[in-house]
């Protein structure tokens, strides 16, 4: 499946619903949905973004999920038996992340805060450091886990999976969610 520039320019500021299984025991916050997210309603869905090859190989999910033409209900429940949830900062979709402004970061980790006083994840996982430190206001601050505004969810900063992220290669990201999963007991350190 693909789109032309026309087509993924349609969806431009349309926002994508998150998803949020009943058991929800990881969230992960993406900085806001892509054009391609957007037309296909599924997360990290445009080719070349490696959300999805990185939770397979750390072993956070049984087969590589490929949402590009949008999730199959085997991947929906691949995500929501393991208690994943995936929303964003900004729920505006965009072409490149660095279109959304620094108010609109900021509105995003207010309307986050609501959702996991809320849903009360035991984990969750920002996804993009420079991102997270406009939008928490915390400028100073490095990928891993940190001080967490919600009394009892831990809180981390991993890379962004985009494939614009040149600085984190596949195993990196693979080895920061699965550390990640572990503290949400997805998964043990022996398994």
């Amino acid at each position: 499946m693909g789109f032309s520039r026309t087509e993924l320019e349609s969806f431009r500021d349309q926002e994508v619903p998150d998803l949020l299984p009943e058991d929800l025991r990881l969230l992960f916050i993406g900085i806001n949905p892509g054009l391609w997210t957007a037309a296909t309603g599924a997360h990290f869905a445009r080719p070349g973004n490696r959300f999805y090859s990185a939770l397979y190989r750390a072993g956070i999910t049984d087969f590589q999920i490929n949402p590009s033409a949008g999730y199959t209900r085997a991947d929906i429940a691949q995500l929501v038996d393991q208690g994943i949830g995936i929303s964003n900062i900004c729920p505006r979709a965009t072409a490149r992340a660095d279109e959304l402004t620094k108010d609109e970061l900021r509105n995003g980790a207010a309307r986050l805060h609501a959702l996991v006083e809320n849903r009360r994840p035991p984990v969750v996982a920002v996804l993009g450091i420079t991102a997270f430190r406009v939008a928490f206001e915390q400028p100073r601050a490095s990928q891993g886990r940190q001080k967490s505004p919600w009394k009892g969810v831990e809180l981390h900063v991993a890379p962004n999976p985009s494939g614009l992220n040149a600085h984190s290669s596949l195993d990196d990201l693979a080895c920061a969610y699965r550390s990640i999963a572990e503290a949400a007991a997805i998964l043990t350190a022996d398994s």
